[in-house]
């Protein structure tokens, strides 16, 4: 299993490795595949998530506001090239009310899916390419991005080789 951990002192560091994530995502080479690339995103309440996909958009080129989805549930940004889905699935009681989402219709082409607080999706909701664990540390955070398929090995792999943006 291919992993790649880091220290995060503050928001910027957390923006910076979103930025750095989505350099990777681009270049692993899966943005023309058949199905959609798929990030979830796991921590506490305030561990980064929603700052860490804003650094992910950011990364991508975009440059608008960037909210959590928490009551909207999904929120879509259509780029020129890409579009994304950000998801937050908090306020999920059951992983059965992700059929109401109409996700599936989002899961597929060049997308890039990026959810916080998967888990509470279960079944419902494609598995991950990559895993991004995040824990708050003092003031700052510790992050462990875990690869689950061949393409998040790839995006894994160019983290430690030092993708810049």
């Amino acid at each position: 299993m291919s992993k790649f951990t880091r220290r995060l002192e503050n928001e910027a560091a957390t923006l910076r490795l979103g930025r750095r994530l989505a350099v990777a995502t681009m270049a692993s080479g899966r943005a023309k595949a058949a199905s959609a690339t798929v990030i979830h995103l796991h921590g506490d309440l305030g561990a980064g998530k929603t700052t860490l996909a804003r650094g992910i958009l950011r990364g991508y080129g975009f440059d608008g506001p960037v909210k959590s989805p928490t009551y909207t549930l999904v929120e879509p940004y259509e780029l020129a090239q890409h579009r994304i889905y950000h998801f937050d699935l908090y306020r999920l009681t059951d992983p059965g009310e992700v059929e109401f989402l109409g996700a599936e219709d989002y899961f597929s082409g060049n997308s890039l899916c990026i959810f916080e607080w998967a888990r509470r999706g279960g079944a419902r909701i494609p598995e991950a390419d990559i895993e991004v664990e995040l824990r708050r540390a003092g003031v700052g955070r510790d992050v462990e991005c875990t690869a689950r398929s061949g393409s998040g090995a790839e995006i894994v792999k160019k983290l430690r080789g030092g993708v810049d943006v």
